[in-house]
């Protein structure tokens, strides 16, 4: 910078001094109105004023504007400034531009023209004050007019050091008001350069720019990785950078810099490179447990921060196992730091780390240090991040512990986080549970510690599961019944109460105690004390009594006419109340049992509790990428115990407090026996003792009887498998993680009954451990025009590789006929598909390099080349496409999940089609050697 001692600016500093001197606001009024005066009287008068005189009034108006009053004027005289040659003018024009000038004044072209000007100066301190300008201050105008020119300065190869750094961040400012006038194609070769300039300042400034160049368009900057690579290794090993060492540390700035630019891209293919760069973390590493150089908080944090982002680094790429594990013991020191900020950033990290296969075991040995960190802490924000660890790293084998643990701190947390806390207990209640009593027990407690913060989706779930399993239903109801009989019951135990005992009172009326009418009294001594919805729910359940305890339907006949409920202000109770009583006064015992039969079970969908989490809160949710939680599908909304279609009851709330999930599609009643069977339980399905048997072994089959099986891998769930002049056999099917539910219909197209009909499960000897089937028992006589329905089930416990076959055997008209059909259960039915961004899915692509987790196959095209038909199939066969992942236009990539009992399947896929040649090349990568070849096999056929 020019010296500035000459320009003292004496009448500046005596003004200054009358300002602070001034004993009240009205004397400093006064001598701000006497200056302005005499200022515009100066500007207007005849004299010339020359460069100093003007240098010195102006900065007198900004001091007026920065002690908070109005300045008008002056403006022509600050850009008048900015044609002086002397530095310190020049620099008193662009601070009054900056600070007082709105680029809607008259006056902003000639602004604009005198930047241009100094942009043009071969005088660097011009150009610099210029830059510095356009960084603060710049409009989508200024970057129209000048855009052109800074990259022009940044990429010259004789501009000066202080000058690049100043054009690399102008022109950060100016991508940011125009990204789409920056020509990517042209500049990326040449601002990737500037990484490896001898200046440090200039390369911490271009990794700024080029950090934001990469979020909008990374495939052009790809060649910033092995540079910043070379730059960090250069650093990290160097011990005298002159200019650029902070406190022993060299260039902590530029090296948090370049790690966080790496974390833009996936791990370097280029195995020198990337030995390069694991060399400079393991370094850095090495560095955290060095004894400190100094005592200074400087010196502890430019190395913290260093170290911080390098574990981000190994984090992002996970594949390392030895420096993920490195990672998680250097960040389990700082978790007894004396600094909090250490603790938090440590507990962070490390929740990062516990969804990781690779580093999640070396996590859960510091469990005991972050249970202390949950009781102990002080602070509110590492309190939260302890919870947050504790939720990722939770298994089954320490669910009983952490959630007791989480429960304890429920009572005190800080209300603002205590409904996202409730929610996490519940996921791991629920996620965990090895006997669902404990489940039903953690979920009552926490109703009873934190009733205001029970989500609806909470209680909604508890009952679903209740409803779905038999073995705990008298449990639940005895549970129930005695949290209902504490002094103070929170409303949502209400609502959990009334639910269960409407549908399962009668398992534990045999008790005195709990006899019917004393449920009844105990639910209707609450009655008075909860909100309309609440209410709802109650008339329902004293409706459903009736039909368990026909002897309480007086007592409840009584409630139901009284005054209170039929001339209730609100319309729904008036409703409820009148009809709920007259369907009790007309209906018989038999339509009463009938319309208020036991609520069926739920077909299960994931939880919706976590999706609601997700909404919650940004924090860690055990997302992995090939570890998921499935997102909830379509719900309908279900609030009455157990009232299905006939006595439903209204809704409860907003159509987002979706209770429970239950199939869009109602199967079709039994023509023969009229039963209702809905899907089976996805929750509770067990072989069912009668019926069909399972055998393995492989049938004799024709693929003639079904030449269109190959629709249901990839496009179809439901359609007809099998039709001829005597049999149609249809079906409907869903797969929800590692379940699925067929629904089979079999319907009689001769004028004859199909007599002594049976069917028996084929599984293939190889999958017997890998997939569970059963089927439910049907009619054995199906009459001429009749249809009869089969629920089969199956759960695929590893992954299988051959397609389950059905064997029918039927009499019609004396002669036997027998039929052996393919079932439309498909390794890749058990598929979900899963979202990534580019880096990641190559990142994992080259994760799964081992010979046996890919299988690539080169085909001829059996079907016409559509793009769009394609992607359909693919999004059918259960793997979302990614698009603009794969730098070919034509070609499709995709990811999903495999769900299986042992363990959930990452799956990628790309397909390369070659319309000239008129052939595919399918490439299938899996984290399980076993399903690379199966999937690729079963999506090829449909293509």
């Amino acid at each position: 910078m020019p010296r500035t001692g000459g320009d003292s600016m004496r009448g500046l500093a005596v003004f200054i001094a009358d300002i602070r001197n001034c004993k009240s606001r009205e004397q400093e009024k006064k001598r701000i109105n006497k200056e302005l005066a005499n200022i515009r009287s100066k500007f207007k008068g005849d004299k010339q004023l020359d460069g100093y005189q003007k240098k010195k009034y102006v900065c007198k108006l900004l001091f007026i504007f920065l002690l908070g009053n109005d300045v008008d004027f002056g403006h022509v005289e600050a850009v008048d400034l900015l044609a002086s040659n002397k530095y310190t003018e020049k620099q008193i024009g662009y601070l009054f531009i900056s600070v007082m000038m709105h680029h809607s004044n008259e006056l902003y072209k000639l602004v604009i023209k005198a930047i241009k000007n100094d942009l043009a100066s071969r005088d660097p301190v011009h150009s610099c004050l210029a830059l510095t300008c356009i960084a603060n201050i710049g409009t989508p105008d200024m970057a129209e007019e000048i855009g052109d020119e800074v990259p022009r300065i940044l990429t010259q190869p004789d501009t000066l050091h202080g000058v690049k750094k100043c054009a690399a961040l102008c022109l950060l400012r100016l991508f940011e008001l125009k990204p789409d006038k920056f020509n990517h194609a042209e500049l990326s070769s040449r601002l990737i350069a500037l990484l490896s300039d001898q200046h440090l300042g200039v390369v911490t400034s271009a990794c700024s720019l080029i950090q934001a160049l990469v979020s909008a368009n990374p495939d052009e900057y790809k060649g910033c990785v092995s540079l910043a690579v070379s730059r960090l290794s250069r650093i990290v090993s160097s011990t005298d950078l002159k200019d650029y060492m902070y406190y022993f540390i060299a260039a902590p700035w530029l090296s948090v810099k370049l790690l966080r630019l790496l974390q833009s891209y996936p791990q370097p293919e280029d195995s020198s490179v990337y030995e390069r760069l694991k060399e400079a973390l393991e370094s850095v590493l090495n560095r955290a447990t060095d004894p400190p150089k100094s005592k200074k908080i400087q010196h502890t944090n430019a190395k913290n921060a260093v170290l911080f982002e390098a574990i981000n680094l190994i984090i992002h790429y996970d594949s390392d196992a030895a420096l993920m594990v490195r990672s998680c013991n250097l960040l389990g020191g700082f978790l007894n730091s004396k600094e909090t900020n250490l603790r938090y950033l440590a507990l962070e990290s490390l929740t990062k780390l516990a969804v990781s296969e690779f580093s999640r075991k070396a996590v859960m040995k510091h469990q005991e240090t972050v249970l202390q960190a949950l009781k102990n802490e002080r602070d509110l924000s590492v309190r939260q991040r302890a919870v947050d660890l504790l939720y990722a790293m939770c298994d089954k084998e320490q669910a009983g512990e952490i959630v007791s643990e989480l429960l304890i701190y429920l009572e005190k947390a800080d209300y603002s986080i205590r409904e996202e806390l409730v929610l996490k207990i519940a996921i791991l209640a629920e996620k965990f549970a090895t006997d669902y009593s404990w489940y039903v027990d953690v979920i009552l407690n926490l109703i009873r510690v934190a009733g205001d913060y029970i989500a609806d989706e909470v209680w909604y779930r508890v009952t679903q599961i209740v409803i779905n399993r038999d073995d705990i239903q008298a449990y639940a109801a005895k549970t129930v019944f005695e949290a209902l009989q504490a002094p103070s019951c929170h409303e949502n135990m209400v609502k959990v109460g009334a639910y269960i005992l409407g549908e399962f009172g009668n398992l534990i009326a045999g008790d005195e105690r709990a006899g019917p009418i004393v449920q009844f009294k105990l639910l209707h001594s609450m009655f008075h004390l909860c909100s309309n919805q609440t209410k709802y729910i109650l008339l329902s359940t004293y409706v459903k009594l009736i039909n368990l305890f026909p002897e309480i339907k007086e007592d409840i006949e009584a409630v139901l006419k009284h005054n209170n409920q039929i001339q209730n202000s609100d319309a729904e109770i008036q409703q409820r109340a009148v009809e709920y009583s007259k369907l009790s006064e007309i209906a018989s015992a038999d339509l009463l049992a009938t319309v208020l039969e036991e609520m069926p079970q739920f077909t299960e969908r994931e939880s919706s509790l976590l999706a609601k989490l997700k909404k919650k809160s940004n924090t860690m949710v055990r997302d992995r990428e090939f570890d998921k939680e499935e997102a909830p599908g379509k719900k309908t909304p279900v609030d009455s115990p157990a009232l299905p279609q006939r006595v439903a009851m209204a809704d409860t709330g907003p159509a987002q407090n979706n209770l429970l999930d239950i199939l869009d599609d109602s199967v079709p009643s039994n023509n023969i026996n009229n039963n209702v069977d809905t899907l089976a339980s996805v929750l509770d399905n067990q072989p069912n003792s009668r019926g069909p048997q399972v055998i393995y072994d492989v049938p004799p089959y024709n693929e003639s009887l079904q030449p269109n099986f190959v629709n249901f891998v990839c496009t179809r769930n439901n359609g007809i498998l099998f039709e001829n002049e005597l049999l149609q056999v249809g079906v409907k099917s869903e797969f929800t993680g590692t379940k699925g539910t067929l629904g089979v219909f079999y319907g009689n197209k001769s004028p004859l009954p199909l007599t002594e009909f049976n069917t028996v499960l084929h599984v293939h000897p190889k999958d017997q451990a890998s997939l569970s089937m059963a089927a439910q028992q049907i009619a054995t006589v199906i009459p001429a025009g009749a249809q009869v329905q089969q629920v089969i089930s199956a759960t695929a416990l590893e992954s299988f590789s051959h397609t389950p076959f059905i064997q029918l055997t039927f009499m019609n008209s004396g002669v036997p006929n027998t039929y052996i059909l393919k079932l439309p259960i498909t390794l890749n039915k058990f598929s979900v598909g899963t979202t990534m961004t580019s880096q990641d899915f190559f990142v994992r692509w080259k994760n799964l390099n081992a010979p046996n987790q890919e299988c690539q196959k080169v085909f001829n095209a059996t079907k016409p080349m559509d793009n769009d038909s394609v992607k359909s199939k693919v999004a059918g066969f259960g793997l979302q496409v990614l698009e603009g992942v794969d730098p070919k236009v034509d070609n499709i990539v995709g990811a999903g999940i495999v769900h299986t009992a042992g363990g959930q399947i990452g799956c990628l896929l790309r397909l390369e089609p070659s319309k000239q040649a008129e052939m595919y090349r399918l490439t299938i990568r899996t984290a399980r050697s076993e399903a690379a070849a199966l999937l690729t096999s079963l999506l090829s056929l449909d293509l």
